[in-house]
C-alpha cells in the first residue's frame, strides 16, 4: 500500500529488485502525480485525499508513506507537524489513524522524510509518531541515509523509519551500500540554451561580484555530485548548477533530475510524453515530481533487506 504515493518510487524499487508484489491501493491527492504514476505502471488510479481515507480489508505486508515534508524542512517555513496543527506535515498522523482502523495491520510500515524532523524544534512530532506506532504494536528503527551511499551522485540525506509489527530484526547496517557513480553518467550532452542561468542576481553571486546584493540563497556549483534536488529547481536550485565556462552556468535538466532520483530514461520518456515541452519553457511539473520523490536506489536497498531478512 502506498500512501502519499507520489510517482511510486517504492513500486519502482520493488520492480527493479524483482520482488513479487501486488499493489493493494495507492493514495495521492496531486492529480499530476496520479497521472504520472498511471503512465509509469500502467495503472488506473484516481486522485484521493488521505484525510478520511479508509484502507480496504486486505492483508498488507508493506505500507509505504512519504508524508509531506515542507513543514519539517530546514529550507521551509518550519511550521512543524504536531498532530492537529493543520500543517501539511501533520498529515503524517493520518497514517496512524488509517492503521488503527485496519482489521489486519500491515506487517511493515516504512516512512521517509527530511532529516529536519530530528531538529530540536521539530523532533516532538517525530517521537510522537514513534510512540503512536509502539501503541499500535510496532517496534521502530530509524536511520538517516544518504543517496551518495547507494550509487547516486546526489548529496540527499533523508530519514527512514522501519516499523515492524512485533519484534523488529531489521538492521540498517546490513544495507548494501555502493560508491556513487561519476556525475558525468547522469548529465546530458548538448543541452539547450534554455537551461542557462540568466537571473542576474544568481550570476553575480556565482561570479563573486561585490555588486551582488539580491541573491541570498544557497547556490553551489556541481562538481563530483549534485546537492539535494528540490521541487523548484530553477527558482531555488538547491541541487547546484553546472559550470559551462566563460562565466556561463546552467540548471540541471528535468531528465537529469529524474536520473539523479534513480529513475530510468524510459520512465522519463513516458512522463515527457504526457507533459510536452513548451518552447522556451522548463517543466515545473516534472521538476516538482522529481524533487518530491524518493531516491529509488535507497528504497531498493531497504526493500531488499526487508524481503530477505
Amino acid at each position: 500500500m502506498e500512501l502519499f504515493g507520489g510517482i511510486g518510487a517504492i513500486r519502482k524499487a520493488l520492480i527493479r529488485q524483482n520482488i513479487p508484489h501486488r499493489v493493494i491501493d495507492y493514495v495521492e491527492i496531486d492529480k499530476n502525480c496520479v497521472k504520472s504514476y498511471n503512465a509509469l505502471y500502467k495503472a488506473n488510479f484516481k486522485s484521493k485525499d488521505i484525510v478520511g481515507y479508509h484502507a480496504p480489508n486486505e492483508n498488507i505486508d508493506l505500507l509505504m508513506h512519504g508524508s509531506p515534508c515542507q513543514d519539517f524542512s530546514r529550507v521551509g517555513q518550519k511550521k512543524g507537524g504536531e498532530k492537529g496543527s493543520g500543517t501539511r506535515s501533520s498529515l503524517l498522523f493520518e497514517t496512524i489513524r488509517i492503521i488503527e482502523k485496519m482489521n489486519m495491520r500491515p506487517k511493515v510500515v516504512l516512512w521517509e522524510n527530511v532529516k529536519g524532523v530530528l531538529d530540536k524544534n521539530m523532533r516532538t512530532s517525530f517521537f510522537h509518531y514513534l510512540r503512536e506506532m509502539e501503541r499500535l504494536g510496532y517496534e521502530s528503527k530509524y536511520e538517516i541515509l544518504n543517496a551518495m551511499d547507494f550509487g547516486i551522485p546526489q548529496k540527499r540525506e533523508r530519514i527512514f523509519v522501519v516499523s515492524i509489527l512485533g519484534k523488529n530484526n531489521f538492521d540498517f547496517n546490513k544495507l548494501n551500500k555502493t560508491k556513487p557513480k561519476d556525475i558525468s553518467e547522469f548529465l546530458e550532452k548538448d543541452v539547450s540554451s534554455v537551461y542557462e542561468v540568466r537571473q542576474e542576481s544568481m550570476l553575480r553571486f556565482l561570479r563573486n561580484d561585490p555588486k551582488n546584493k539580491n541573491f541570498k540563497g544557497r547556490l553551489m556549483i556541481i562538481d563530483k555530485f549534485a546537492y539535494t534536488i528540490s521541487t523548484k529547481q530553477v527558482r531555488v536550485p538547491n541541487s547546484g548548477v553546472i559550470d559551462l565556462g566563460n562565466g556561463k552556468y546552467r540548471y540541471l535538466t528535468e531528465r537529469e533530475c529524474f536520473r539523479l532520483m534513480g529513475f530510468d530514461d524510459e520512465d522519463f520518456d513516458k512522463l515527457r510524453a504526457i507533459y510536452h515541452p513548451r518552447k522556451g519553457k522548463l517543466s515545473s511539473i516534472l521538476y516538482k515530481q522529481a524533487g518530491n520523490s524518493i531516491v529509488v536506489n535507497v528504497l531498493e536497498g531497504i526493500s531488499y533487506e526487508l524481503y530477505n531478512r
